[in-house]
């Protein structure tokens, strides 16, 4: 009978550090992201490197760039769902299958959101010969002028394109789209007047707002930014309800069970809202969010249904 009792707690013991040892997290944690230097990119460093000490495991962001997003996020989408392999990126996630026919994951079935990291407002700058200087204005002059401002965006189906076609709409003007191969030849013509206005990416846009060569007439967010202190945003100058923004957020493997979902977007959200995280990313023009799973979701949904109304009743199409 002793024998028996001194088996049995020897059992125990070893079923108890058999579970402790698969105790989340036991091994490094891979943030699964587009191509180096973006702002997703830049936001999981931040992450990564804040979470580390407080997961108490290596924290590794693994640049997989590509196929325009598709190995980045079908690599996550069809990985283990253990809480070992995070994606980190745009609103693309959600975007892309709404512009592209059989997109290769859904954003809804292959995800469980984990958090909303940041957000980047747009500004909405027009070429100083523009005679409008106010968002009022501008509506004013567009419907005067149908069809002879034109606007540039970073291509087909992106975020810039896609916040002028919600003013357009909202605004009910029409403006000519001139999609370019990305933001730096796009802000280059805007500058010399090839084009008259774009829903820039706040970071491109800032410094020619500086040096008086662009005029900013709003930020895209429902609520004023920091990042322009002073500038009013779309919404309350002109345009009710407007808003517009990138966002960065963070998703596991749809079968992630809840409880390493939950430990996890606690040790982000923790890691984003440090004093010196949220310092980094305001300098690079992102503005940190950190919100929970249900909040990310609603926010997903939310988007979902007033972009896929645009880009339905637009024909947007993705390059």
């Amino acid at each position: 009978m002793k024998n028996q009792l001194l088996y049995s707690a020897a059992c125990a013991v070893f079923l108890m550090q058999a579970a402790a040892a698969q105790e989340f997290p036991n091994r490094a944690i891979h943030i699964v992201t587009g191509d180096a230097g973006g702002a997703v990119d830049f936001t999981a460093r931040v992450i990564a490197q804040g979470a580390a000490s407080s997961l108490g495991q290596p924290v590794i962001v693994d640049n997989r760039g590509g196929g325009g997003g598709t190995i980045a996020i079908t690599t996550v989408a069809k990985a283990a769902p253990d809480g070992y392999t995070v994606l980190a990126y745009s609103s693309a996630v959600w975007l892309v299958p709404l512009l592209k026919d059989n997109a290769p994951w859904d954003p809804l079935k292959d995800f469980y959101p984990l958090t909303l990291a940041d957000k980047s407002p747009g500004v909405l700058v027009v070429h100083p010969s523009v005679p409008a200087k106010t968002v009022k204005e501008l509506i004013a002059l567009a419907k005067a002028k149908p069809g002879q401002l034109n606007y540039a965006s970073v291509g087909s189906g992106s975020q810039p394109h896609l916040a002028a076609e919600l003013f357009k709409s909202m605004a009910h003007v029409s403006m000519v789209h001139v999609p370019y191969k990305g933001t730096a030849p796009g802000i280059n013509d805007l500058i010399g007047g090839q084009v008259q206005l774009m829903f820039s990416i706040a970071g491109v846009a800032a410094p020619h707002i500086k040096s008086g060569r662009l005029r900013a007439l709003g930020v895209t967010s429902l609520q004023p930014s920091a990042l322009f202190p002073g500038l009013p945003t779309v919404a309350a100058s002109g345009l009710p309800g407007y808003e517009s923004i990138q966002m960065f957020g963070l998703y596991l493997p749809a079968a992630t069970p809840a409880r390493i979902a939950e430990r996890l977007n606690r040790d982000v959200v923790q890691a984003l809202n440090r004093p010196e995280a949220k310092e980094k990313l305001l300098a690079s023009g992102l503005e940190v969010v950190a919100n929970s799973p249900q909040q990310f979701t609603a926010v997903i949904k939310t988007d979902m249904a007033t972009m896929g109304k645009v880009i339905k009743d637009a024909g947007i199409r993705a390059d």
